[in-house]
């Protein structure tokens, strides 16, 4: 009968115990959760073999983290072989090892080739060492347990998120999300200022077109009726023209508004300073957004900008999983609700089915409603999806954006690759990219990649065409004129003369019998319908004199 072992892993050490009639206990689980409660009957069933404590807090946290991962450490492995016997083939083994993590046993197996099993028993019996643990180990309490399982609880926690690759990504989400609904707000903001300050002062519309402008030219304005020279360099100061805001401080002398009470000017006043801070506020925003794209992902920043970029990680979830995607993955991303609808009759998949497309399939993402369309339609799908905004597609013309998204997305993925797994923060590779994509666009637009002008691509082969002429001068050198000879030629019989002339006559006359022959049938058709008239009116005329 095989012994049986676990091995548990606690907060203060590991532990191996031998549990006792395991087969049969093993046949009902029943009695193992029974005798957990009670420490007397427990007591019988495991027996401490060996164990090691660790030797501090910080190798605490190294051991439980590569059990965490199922990675078997050289202190576990020596701890192992140490109080277990080492068995080259684990079927003929005495004896086997219970483990609660069936990867870890595996693991252990394949190194060691200790025999490993990981079941419900196993469990049961593990949880029963739990909980009981102090009872095994002499000198060690449940308070030192406590803290111990605190201690390290609160490190693992702490490392995890150190060590968290996504940790960095999560604010340039935020940072892009906020983006893009401060972006709508304030633009729903200044539409009611102007449309609030316009009752008072209508001109000021087709005077300052900006936005922003227009909320602090209104706030410097307030009531037009009030508005003097003294005003003038504030004015200009925000629109950087003289001349506007003379014309400005004009229209308010002349305008058309109607005038504007104290308590309804002080809630316009209000509301635009509010307006007027969001949008300061925004363009901190974007500013830090600059700042920790060019940090965490420097290449991807240099081949499509800041905040196509940060969409695209957005969109993905983080950085780490941008760079799982292949770049036909890239290059559509931003399309997968759509695109799932359209392809479901096709071919069942989600959205990582989809994450392992090719670049194609970045290629369009952000264009949900046209690729439903186009697949609805049975018309050509998008090309690009939110890497459409990048600038080096908008500088392509229209015919070759399909092929400079397919090249950008391929140096999409190589350049999130390098910013997600890599450990240098230059911007090499993507500016080198960008390079190349920009050559690939002046090639295809059919200007010169250098200043020396462009190369063909075949392989010129000098001499071929030469090669041919010399030959067929040399031949018509060596070949000597040859004198006319009469009685070579050959003359056509008569014959043959007068057949092909009365063809060439049948053949004129051909047209002209066709003719008589349609005007003929053309008349007796006439004839047939003019005679079927009569006939009806005839019919006609008799039925009347009958009635």
């Amino acid at each position: 009968m095989a012994t049986t072992y676990v091995l548990f892993e606690s907060a203060s050490g590991f532990a191996v115990l031998e549990v006792k009639e395991f087969d049969e206990i093993s046949q009902a689980a029943e009695k193992v959760q029974e005798a957990v409660s009670d420490m007397a009957r427990f007591g019988k069933i495991c027996k401490l073999t060996a164990f090691k404590p660790f030797a501090s807090a910080a190798d605490a946290l190294v051991q439980i983290n590569a059990i965490s991962e199922s990675t078997l450490t050289p202190e576990l492995k020596t701890f192992l072989e140490t109080n277990l016997a080492k068995s080259k083939d684990a079927k003929k083994a005495k004896y086997k090892l219970g483990v609660g993590e069936p990867k870890l046993g595996s693991e252990i197996q394949s190194t060691t080739g200790i025999p490993c099993v990981s079941n419900e028993m196993v469990g049961e019996v593990l949880r029963g060492v739990r909980a009981h643990f102090t009872r095994f180990i002499d000198g060690l309490k449940d308070a030192e347990l406590k803290q111990a399982q605190l201690g390290l609880a609160h490190s693992y926690s702490r490392a995890k998120v150190k060590f968290n690759v996504n940790k960095v990504d999560n604010m340039i989400i935020q940072a892009i999300a906020l983006l893009d609904t401060l972006d709508k707000d304030i633009n729903t903001f200044v539409m009611r200022v102007r449309e609030w300050y316009s009752w008072h002062f209508p001109e000021l519309v087709k005077i300052v077109n900006d936005n922003y402008q227009y909320a602090r030219v209104a706030l410097i304005v307030q009531d037009k009726s009030t508005l003097s020279e003294e005003k003038l360099p504030e004015i200009t100061e925000v629109l950087g023209d003289e001349a506007k805001a003379q014309e400005v401080l004009d229209a308010a002398k002349s305008s058309m508004g109607q005038d504007i009470s104290a308590i309804d000017l002080v809630n316009v006043q209000m509301f635009t300073r509010r307006v007027i801070q969001l949008a300061d506020y925004r363009h901190k925003l974007h500013a830090y957004l600059l700042e920790k794209m060019h940090t965490v992902a420097p290449n991807l920043s240099a081949l499509i900008g800041e905040t196509v970029g940060a969409r695209l990680i957005s969109h993905a979830g983080s950085l780490t999983n941008l760079a799982k995607y292949p770049a036909s993955t890239v290059q559509i991303l931003g399309a997968e609700k759509a695109l799932f609808r359209a392809l479901k009759t096709r071919a069942a998949g989600s959205l990582i089915n989809l994450a392992k497309q090719p670049a194609s399939t970045v290629q369009i993402l952000g264009a949900e409603k046209a690729l439903f369309r186009a697949l609805k339609t049975k018309h050509e799908t998008p090309k690009y999806g939110l890497i459409y905004h990048a600038s080096l597609i908008g500088q392509s013309s229209p015919k070759f954006k399909g092929k400079i998204s397919r090249v950008l997305a391929a140096k999409c993925a190589l350049a999130i690759r390098v910013d997600a797994l890599g450990d240098s923060a230059d911007a090499a590779i993507g500016i080198d990219a960008r390079a190349k994509v920009e050559a690939r666009m002046r090639q295809l637009e059919g200007k010169t990649l250098a200043d020396e002008g462009a190369k063909p691509r075949g392989k010129e082969q000098p001499g071929k065409q030469d090669k041919g002429k010399a030959a067929v001068n040399g031949a018509a050198v060596a070949a000597a004129p040859k004198a006319y000879n009469a009685d070579a030629d050959v003359a056509v019989p008569e014959k043959k003369k007068k057949k092909k002339a009365e063809a060439s006559e049948d053949g004129e006359e051909e047209p002209a019998a066709k003719k008589q022959k349609k005007d003929k049938k053309d008349k007796k058709d006439k004839k047939e319908k003019k005679d079927k008239k009569d006939k009806k009116k005839k019919a006609d005329s008799d039925d009347d004199d009958s009635s």
